[in-house]
């Protein structure tokens, strides 16, 4: 969290604007900022999101979870898959493509 907050305090400065500024922008109090700015892990999730879309970087955020790229869900899920695939009892062809 410190990480990225120091990482949106120089996306921040790079863009000129002043802590009011971005409080502004993001309707919060300046307080706020510096919080985030802090890397206060009690800042909430919507304040984060409306800095990145401030900073025309909202899809970073969606990034984060994206399920496509979650590498440890699906090794997790390959754990569980079957070592052999037994065909449904009674039935002696289950077909083919």
């Amino acid at each position: 969290m410190e990480r990225f907050g120091r990482n949106i305090s120089l996306a921040r400065r790079r863009r000129n604007l002043t802590q009011v500024d971005l409080a502004a922008r993001i309707g919060v109090t300046v307080n706020t900022v510096r919080r985030l700015e802090a890397g206060h892990p009690g800042v909430a999730l919507q304040h984060i999101a409306r800095a990145l879309q401030v900073f025309g970087e909202l899809e970073k955020l969606e990034a984060l979870m994206d399920t496509a790229h979650d590498s440890i869900g699906m090794a997790l899920q390959d754990e569980k898959l079957p070592k052999i695939i037994q065909p449904p009892r009674g039935r002696k062809n289950a077909g083919a493509f």
